[in-house]
């Protein structure tokens, strides 16, 4: 039996093989998405995250008086009642119904502050529609397929920075940057005092804000930052610590405690003051027997602290937080409640100030702390230990941080970034509901009452349609697909801004190896706040960017392979990929160049800690497309990844001859060919699906045998290039999970195809290729090899207007027969027509206002029913420069309530045969369900009462066994809540009705929703009768204009499409293809073409593939070893004969095949031309931009170069009747119409624009009218 092979197999040159496989390449978008819903997770199993989370930390919601709490249960799903296809179809949302189950608990008073429950109501509650991520990564929002990108952000904790003063003196700062709340900075000042701020606003003294924290005591302050030294006095001695001292040494020192009499109990000396003589010499003559002085050496090292405590003159922890309150929120009364509640909330309530799990492991590793991850709050600990790391930097330990080292920057994935606005969506909703619980009936309190999903619908919704992270897929590509999943970006909500950012954030940084691409970037304002991924990075559980790693034991490197981030990596010392090992991995040279940084030193075998995996480790998937990237420079590399994605499917497509072995895991991982969901024999393939019967089940029981897959015909996608998929499987073959059964665009036998590969001279023609410009070869545009389809769709819709209804209709007034030619019966363009610009699409006539009729115009009316005076023409047609052939027709209407006995008959006999092709379904899942668990559950003893909630009956009882009655008809809800003895029986039987449960809604949902259909019609907007979709497929050839590409970078316009017969040809005859001009390799430093040329060259004549791997590629010597194989001459060039004298060409010339693309940058959606067409209204000059049928401008530069020629009736000419002269321009035209030559230019619009905004501002203006020699005002002309 045969066995698909899904992809060409490509000779690798790479002398080191990757043995470490590349990740799902999708799962930065997937694995976030799963772990935000766990929608396949048994509820009580849940983690706390995502979702659950959200719950948890919102609910319970208790009323003011504490009598009533609303409690959160658990939530589920309603599976999506339209497939991904028909929400694209019908531009709807491809979401499912979130319902959370909800309990409302009522207490009454006993008295004497005790409480019983006195009511429970347990509720589903529906919070709204939930988008659901589509197998591919990507979400159906309104039709259009849209991608979340993942933002990469300021990780919370602690950070420590160093600026310069513009005295020259360095300022040191720490920031404690929570993930939810008041950021707090620390930092020193020009007179060595120590400040807070909270949220960057006004300064606080340091000790005050500790002081807010219980730290009162100016000595328990002290003792936290230096040590103390005892001072004693004895028989007129002095001693510190044990050691004689000079009394004259003690003057000038901080004082630690306060210094009193102990007999008297007179104050001699306050802490944090310094000591004087004359107080010293009356501490001397007292009592005193001893004090404490602060550490002479650390007041050195830091006198801050002493220095702001001296100052500070807040005694009480209440008046602290009396200072904190009156920085925060000045002008605002502070009563004591007000203040101390306000400070707790500040720093210490989980709903106002969060760490985050990530926020606390960042502060306990920087810090040395040991806080349970579980507290995220703030706490006098963390303010402590801060400080202290801060006085120690003072003192020149410690280590400043590098805002842009990936490990203080962290990315935050669809699903954090959905959880984040679902979160502010429920805490709007809270407020209602506390709101509710006051103002509502106590009898009447349900959940269903109490909650109002709109806040948290209204946030999704906006996040999904207008956040500054959901852009609008790019997929133009399978590629342009792929990268667009895996960008990261900094900007957006929490973010930079492009304006704030400088250089040092868009830079490369040491720790973006194997995490972040230094290639790939965009290259506008953008540039290095959009990054991708690399090919192998990771995102662990804190959000960290992660890559692998071999481990090296004693100087062999082992296969033990371990994710390391970027903070754990700053320890380490890292050998490159292409290290030299012998067969026992342990490395051959005495001294091996390592990564250790930003450093890059020689160390021995034993001192290397790790070794890359891969040498493609290091960039990201578009740039590790490209072979000889290595010999390229880095910024034409740039060009060559971004153009890539750019690269518009052809008609054919064609794997490139020179690849680098990534081209079918970037196919495999795009999401636009079909993959094999469980392995199988092909039973049936055609062009439209393929069946495979099942061999393996997979994880899901309850799925039927056979798997069917609908491919995608000629659809259109975002950016109107054509989406088809085609099979690469016949009958018979036997497919594995995951294998490529059918080929999507731009892709080969399961392997990317970007573009063609072509026969390319590097030669210069008549000058025709000068500045990157392109000679082609009419072959190519004969033979379509260049050519690709664009699909664009057209819509329009029939109204219910205050006049009556817009109709789609063939009997349009006063348009002729001809124009109609394509139409259908209903007025709707025939599938297959040609159409060309202003052609009529769909025929809609709408209704005009009615105008009163005489008597006899009445009666003539009714005679002849003439409509046509009643309506007036509002077709849809094909606009300018448009033109092709209609591929698909899409039509959505209104159900017509048909009152008559046969149309109901009709639809409840298509209604019974859905329910019952589904119910068999559910029928067939229930039996399943039945057969895998009855053996284990049946018989056993049952632990808690089950009760249905909905009628309040006891179904399954407590010390009872479990009968295969309960299997067959007990609802999977209560099932869900059966306890039984034996734990693992328990976790496998809860795994099953889950998915049972879930394939059920599943059906139920399908089934419900085309029934719906069928009873309601298509689901329009208010107020839409019919909406109708045509789309057109235009075929576009290679055109002069056009924009072509390779791979490195080399990218040019079409210049010259010659006949074949006069393009140079080989010695054999063959004409080349595409000319390239020579001088565009030396300067740009793309050396990777010519060495892709050769290589494409000797594997076009040995008929097979090469893959040459990103830095591990075929070397110099390979290429000539090959070029010698297939025959050819070892230097690549050859003498070419000119094609129109049959000369041959001076020198030899540099041929071979490179693989060129076609990027979406056509001609054709370019070119544009203006005879007449709109004027702005207030300036009454031609607007701009082809979509407005515009003219070009000519600018003020413009007028000075004809001002410099001295053209002064061309200006003239330019300046009013060709712009916004409205009488010059009529008679203009009239003149040409009768064929007159004379032209009488009058006064720019603009002109009178100017003397109305001079009037505008009081100015009297006078128009000065020159005639026959005079000059008078433009008022006394008018007067003769």
């Amino acid at each position: 039996m045969a066995v698909a092979h899904p992809y060409q197999k490509r000779k690798g040159l790479g002398k080191i093989q990757d043995r470490y496989e590349l990740p799902d390449l999708i799962e930065i978008q997937t694995k976030s998405y799963d772990d935000f819903l766990q929608w396949e997770v048994p509820p009580d199993e849940r983690a706390g995250q995502g979702l659950q989370e959200v719950f948890q930390e919102v609910f319970p919601i208790s009323s003011p008086n504490g009598l009533t709490k609303l409690e959160f249960v658990n939530y589920s799903f309603t599976p999506p009642k339209y497939s991904i296809q028909e929400c694209q179809e019908r531009g709807m949302t491809y979401a499912a119904s979130l319902k959370a189950l909800l309990r409302l608990v009522r207490y009454e008073e006993l008295g004497g502050g005790e409480v019983r429950e006195k009511m429970i109501v347990e509720q589903e509650v529906f919070l709204g529609e939930m988008p659901i991520m589509t197998p591919v990564g990507t979400f159906i929002i309104n039709g259009a397929e849209r991608v979340i990108v993942s933002q990469l952000h300021k990780s919370p904790g602690v950070s420590f920075e160093r600026r310069q003063h513009p005295n020259g003196k360095t300022i040191l700062s720490a920031r404690v940057i929570p993930y939810r709340g008041a950021w707090l900075e620390f930092e020193y000042d020009l007179n060595d005092y120590l400040w807070v701020m909270i949220d960057r606003r006004s300064k606080l003294p340091v000790t005050t804000f500790l002081k807010a924290f219980g730290y009162v005591e100016p000595e328990e302050i002290l003792s936290l930052f230096y040590t103390f030294d005892k001072v004693t006095f004895s028989r007129g001695k002095v001693k510190v610590n044990g050691k004689p001292a000079e009394p004259e040494e003690l003057v000038g020192r901080w004082v630690a405690a306060d210094v009193f009499d102990p007999e008297t109990g007179e104050v001699f000396a306050d802490a944090a003051r310094e000591l004087k003589k004359d107080v010293l010499d009356r501490i001397s003559a007292s009592h005193v027997q001893e004090m404490l002085l602060l550490n002479p050496a650390e007041v050195q090292r830091d006198v801050a602290i002493v220095h702001t405590l001296s100052q500070d003159n807040i005694m009480t922890q209440d008046a602290a937080q009396q200072a904190v309150y009156a920085k925060v929120r000045p002008g605002d009364p502070a009563t004591p409640s007000t203040y101390r509640t306000f400070f707790q909330k500040l720093f210490s309530d989980p709903s106002r100030y969060d760490f985050a799990t990530v926020g606390r492991y960042k502060i306990n590793r920087k810090l040395g702390m040991k806080i349970d991850q579980d507290v995220r709050t703030l706490t006098r600990e963390d303010i402590v230990a801060t400080l202290q790391y801060l006085v120690r930097l003072r003192g020149g330990e410690g280590v400043l941080d590098d805002i842009d080292h990936l490990g203080n920057r962290r990315v935050r994935a669809v699903g954090e970034l959905l959880s984040n606005q679902f979160r502010t969506g429920l805490v709007r909703m809270e407020r209602t509901v506390r709101e509710r619980m006051n103002f509502q009936d106590e009898e009447q309190l349900t959940p269903q009452n109490l909650v109002n999903p709109k806040p948290v619908n209204a946030v999704i919704k906006d996040f999904f349609g207008r956040s500054q992270l959901s852009h609008f897929m790019d997929q133009i590509n399978p590629l342009a697909e792929l990268t667009h999943k895996r960008r990261l970006s900094a900007l957006g909500p929490g973010g930079l801004s492009r304006e704030r950012a400088g250089f040092e954030v868009r830079d490369v940084h040491p720790t973006h190896y194997g995490r972040i691409c230094p290639i790939e970037a965009p290259e506008g304002p953008n540039i290095g706040l959009m990054a991708s991924l690399s090919t192998y990075a990771r995102i662990n559980e804190y959000g960290f960017l992660e890559t692998p790693y071999y481990k090296v034991e004693n100087g062999r490197v082992s296969n033990k392979v371990e994710m390391l981030s970027a903070y754990d990596e700053d320890n380490y010392t890292v050998a490159q990929a292409n290290a030299p090992l012998d067969e026992k991995r342990k490395f051959i040279r005495n001294l091996v160049f390592c990564r250790h940084q930003d450093d890059f030193p020689r160390v021995t075998p034993q001192a290397v800690d790790y070794m890359d995996v891969s040498t493609k480790q290091l960039v990201s998937v578009a740039a590790a497309l490209i072979p000889f990237l290595e010999h390229d420079d880095a910024n034409r590399a740039l060009m060559g990844s971004n153009m890539q994605r750019q690269a518009v499917p052809l008609l054919r497509a064609e794997a490139p001859l020179v690849g680098t072995g990534l081209e079918h895991v970037t196919a495999r991982n795009s999401g636009t060919v079909v993959r094999a969901e469980r392995g199988g024999e092909v039973v049936y393939a055609d062009s439209e699906r393929i069946r495979i019967r099942v061999s393996e089940r997979g994880d899901n029981p309850f799925r039927p045998d056979e798997d069917e897959y609908t491919l995608r015909k000629y659809m259109r996608s975002n950016q109107n290039t054509c989406i088809n998929q085609r099979p690469i499987v016949v009958k018979g073959d036997n497919v594995a999970k995951g294998d490529i059964i059918a080929d999507g665009p731009a892709v080969d036998h399961g392997e990317l195809a970007l573009g063609r590969n072509v026969l390319v001279a590097f030669l210069p023609w008549e000058g025709y290729n000068f500045e990157d410009a392109i000679v082609l070869s009419e072959d190519l545009v004969k033979e379509d090899v260049f050519t690709s389809i664009h699909i664009n769709v057209f819509e329009m819709e029939a109204r219910d207007t205050k006049l009556g209804p817009e109709e789609i209709t063939r009997d349009i007034p006063n348009v002729s027969e001809d124009a109609l030619r394509n139409l259908d019966e209903d007025g709707i363009v025939l599938i297959g027509s040609k159409v060309g610009p202003g052609d009529i699409l769909v025929g809609k006539v709408t209704p005009k206002g009615e105008t009163e009729l005489a008597p006899e115009e009445k009666l003539l009316r009714a005679i002849f029913g003439d409509k046509a005076e009643d309506v007036r023409d509002a077709s849809l047609t094909l606009p300018t420069g448009s033109s092709g052939v209609v591929v698909d027709v899409k039509i959505s209407s209104r159900k017509d309530k048909g009152s008559d006995a046969q149309a109901k008959k009709s639809l409840t006999a298509e209604v019974n045969r859905i329910k019952r092709g589904y119910d068999d379904r559910i029928a067939e899942i229930r039996a399943t369900f039945e057969e895998l668990v009855h053996t284990e559950m049946v018989g056993l003893k049952i632990l808690e009462d089950v009760y249905d909630h909905r009628n309040d009956t006891l179904v399954l009882e407590k010390g009872k066994r479990v009968r295969p009655t309960h299997l067959k008809s007990v609802d999977y809800s209560i099932l869900a809540r059966l306890r039984v003895e034996d734990k693992a029986i328990q976790q496998r039987f809860s795994r099953m009705v889950n998915m049972a449960a879930m394939e059920e809604a599943k059906q139920i949902a399908y089934r419900d929703a085309q029934i719906e259909r069928i009873r309601k019609g298509d689901d329009l907007a208010p107020g839409v009768i019919k909406v109708v979709k045509v789309f057109v497929a235009t075929k576009r050839r290679m055109s002069v204009g056009d924009k072509m590409a390779g791979r490195h970078g080399n990218k040019g316009i079409v210049a010259r499409i010659v006949p074949r017969e006069d393009m140079p040809f080989l010695p054999d005859g063959t004409p080349m293809q595409i000319l390239l001009n020579p001088l565009g390799v030396p300067s740009r430093m793309n050396a990777g073409q010519l060495l892709e040329t050769h290589l494409g060259w000797a594997a076009r004549a040995l008929g097979m593939r090469m893959a040459t791997p990103v830095f591990n590629g075929a070397t110099e010597e390979t290429i000539r070893e090959y070029m010698r194989k297939a025959g050819l001459p070892e230097t690549g060039k050859v003498g070419l004969r000119d094609g129109r004298t049959g000369e041959r060409l001076h020198q030899d010339t540099c041929v071979g095949q490179i693989y060129m693309m076609k990027l979406n940058h056509l001609v054709d959606d370019k070119i544009h031309a203006r005879a007449i067409g709109p004027y702005s209204l207030v300036t009454q000059q031609p607007l701009g931009g082809k979509a407005q049928s515009g003219g070009q401008r000519f600018g003020e530069m413009e007028v000075w170069a004809l001002q410099a020629y001295g053209a002064a009736y061309t200006l003239q000419e330019l300046l009013t009747i060709k712009s916004d002269d409205i009488q010059g321009r009529t008679k203009a035209y009239e003149a040409i119409v009768k064929g007159e030559r004379e032209i009488d230019p009058g006064t720019p619009e603009s002109f009178n624009v100017l003397v109305r905004e001079m009037q505008s501002l009081c100015l009297d203006v006078i128009k000065l009218v020159k005639k026959e020699g005079m000059t008078e005002t433009e008022e006394e002309t008018s007067e003769d």
